[in-house]
């Protein structure tokens, strides 16, 4: 025995305001949708028929304030009173997928919970009707309460004369402001500005067709305003270009405005997406490549496909092709940009050059045409890759910022070109470059290649500095670091800490393993492999240098490499380890205990006899 569900509609109204949708305002835009769908359902019997929707708020003539009851008259197919019972009291029964799927596709909504939706604001619904395929067919009326229970009936032909619907909404307690004459207008323009139809709130349009990319204007100048006035309208921003995204054969048509100021990667795009002229969401975040992020968009779409809530895109086939070729049409603008105007090119990027290295990390023909104009940081400033790439036959790079701020003052001194790899997507376009310009080559710059590019110190020469140079190692074992001498420009800075990925990890091993019980220290022992070690590099040409191995005291010596050492880490921008920093803080007391320490007093000098001079007095001179 086949049995029927049972629906508890005050169940369904708490999803649908609770789940389903996101905000009570939806109410207005189902309402907007069954009336614009009526009347595509009757221009598509009568190409001629009239189309209209007129909003008219009001106190229901009761008496009970404004914001009480609302009336949505349209002038649609209508309906009968067979459909009343079929389509109306039918929980996801729709008309737009019933009998009428070939001409589905003209329609905004297919999921027939839609005006459901109006029992979030309202106790109790009332549709009068009257239908245009039946001329016959007298009026009719059905009637709602939230509680689950319906009426309906016929009325005499004088209670509605003409085909079309009207609904009547009476406000649930505490929902009044949602039917209130300010809220129905401003929630009208919101969803409904870009409607085909003529759509009303009393007597003040709705529609503002047609919409702002498709209006003529008297040059580029005019238009570029009107587009830059309805971005600064939109979204709050006035942009740096407009970008046309009318795209026929994807049925879109809008326009993509480009921030003025730099956004992160990670911040999702809010697009105003309008299907058929009704505004789908203000937050829709797929429509566009991710690399897009610098671009705001609003669009109407005939193809897209709206979510059941009707609050956003569904993920389908459509959409991937919609994204493609949204990010094809940004593309060639940046290709319009290189081609012929590239001072508004030089613009864009020094605002947005993440998101054209984004796009370029899988785009190798847009790697190509950026090439000249995306900026990098390098040893010769912030240029180009073209630009370094010509200057230096090896490109050298940097995985990290802190390794680029180890060796970049004295790889500049040395002639070496670095590249400073460690912002995002740096990296990658660097070791792109020898694919997008044949000839160029790129090496990553380690430890091993700043030494051997710093001058080697005559073997008499170190080999008088012994003694200091095996204070300085023994001072510095501890922390895993070697000591080597080299000469090298600039003379001002002292030494230098050079380090590398596998050298910090080992110092992290070894830190781990030395707190670790026996177990795990044995365990992090047997990983330990040839044991690299970070260096520090002091500098033959410094008189600093030559300072500290000449002073006599052995404490001091070695309290000052500490120190030295402590600065070369502090220049390298990396942050301290904890032994690092207590080194650091050692050796600052340390040098200033020796600065304040008092001295042995000197022997007095014999008296010569003289009578020394007496003291000058204000403004004397000799």
């Amino acid at each position: 025995m086949s049995h029927t569900f049972q629906v508890d509609l005050r169940g369904l109204v708490d999803l649908l305001s609770h789940h389903l949708y996101s905000s009570p305002k939806v109410y207005l835009r189902e309402l907007l949708q069954n009336g614009v769908d009526a009347i595509t359902a009757r221009r598509a019997v009568d190409p001629h028929a009239p189309a209209t929707v007129h909003l008219l708020p009001g106190d229901g003539g009761g008496g009970g304030g404004e914001g009480t009851t609302l009336r949505v008259e349209d002038s649609g197919i209508g309906l009968t009173e067979a459909e009343m019972h079929n389509l109306l009291a039918t929980i996801g029964r729709s008309s737009k997928r019933d009998g009428l799927e070939s001409a589905r596709a003209e329609f905004l909504g297919q999921f027939g919970i839609g005006l459901l939706a109006c029992f979030v604001v309202a106790e109790e619904i009332r549709v009068v009707s009257r239908s245009a395929r039946d001329r016959e067919a007298p009026p009719v009326e059905w009637r709602a309460r939230d509680d689950g229970s319906y009426t309906v009936r016929t009325l005499p032909p004088e209670a509605r004369t003409d085909p079309g619907t009207t609904v009547h909404l009476i406000a649930r307690p505490g929902a009044e402001d949602w039917l209130s004459a300010a809220r129905v207008t401003e929630l009208a323009h919101h969803f409904g500005a870009l409607l085909p139809y003529d759509v009303r709130v009393g007597d003040q349009p709705v529609s503002e067709r047609p919409a702002v990319w498709e209006r003529a204007y008297s040059g580029p100048a005019a238009r570029r305003a009107a587009l830059a006035g309805h971005c600064r309208e939109t979204f709050g921003f006035t942009p740096l270009d407009a970008i046309e995204l009318d795209v026929p054969l994807a049925g879109l048509r809008g326009v993509a405005y480009v921030l003025p100021s730099a956004v992160s990667p990670a911040q999702r795009g809010a697009h105003r997406v309008h299907l058929k002229g009704m505004l789908l969401t203000d937050r829709a975040d797929a429509l566009l490549p991710d690399w897009a992020f610098f671009v705001r968009c609003v669009l109407d779409s005939d193809s897209l496909r709206p979510t059941a809530s009707r609050e956003n895109l569904y993920e389908d086939d459509t959409l991937d092709a919609v994204r493609e070729v949204l990010g094809e049409r940004v593309r060639a603008w940046l290709a319009e940009l290189a081609a012929g105007e590239p001072q508004r090119l030089a613009q864009f990027l020094s605002v947005h050059h993440l998101g054209v290295k984004s796009l370029a990390r899988h785009d190798a023909e847009m790697f190509r045409l950026m090439l000249p104009w995306l900026p990098f940081e390098t040893t010769e400033g912030r240029v180009s890759l073209e630009e370094f790439a010509r200057r230096h036959p090896v490109v050298h790079f940097t995985r990290s910022t802190q390794e680029y701020h180890q060796v970049a003052a004295i790889a500049a001194a040395q002639g070496i070109g670095v590249v400073n790899g460690g912002y995002t997507y740096d990296t990658e376009l660097v070791e792109l470059l020898p694919a997008a310009r044949p000839g160029t080559a790129v090496a990553e710059l380690d430890p091993d290649t700043v030494t051997a590019h710093l001058d080697s110190v005559a073997p008499d020469a170190e080999l008088a500095l012994g003694p200091f140079l095996a204070a300085a190692r023994s001072a510095l074992d501890p922390l895993g670091c070697d000591v080597v001498l080299r000469s090298f420009q600039p003379v001002t800075v002292p030494a230098l800490h050079l380090d590398d990925r596998e050298a910090r990890h080992e110092q992290a091993r070894a830190e781990e393993a030395e707190a670790a019980d026996g177990l795990w220290a044995g365990i992090l022992g047997s990983l330990r492999g040839g044991r690299p070690r970070a260096r520090l590099v002091l500098n033959h040409l410094s008189p600093l240098v030559h300072r500290m191995a000449a002073a006599p005291d052995p404490e001091l010596v070695a309290t000052a490499v500490e120190a030295l050492y402590g600065q070369a880490l502090l220049t390298s921008t990396r942050p301290l380890r904890p032994a690092e920093s207590a080194l650091l803080n050692r050796a600052f007391l340390g040098l200033l205990d020796r600065a304040v320490r008092p001295t042995a007093p000197t022997a007095p000098t014999e008296p010569t006899g003289q009578t020394p001079p007496p003291p000058r007095t204000s403004g004397e001179t000799r």
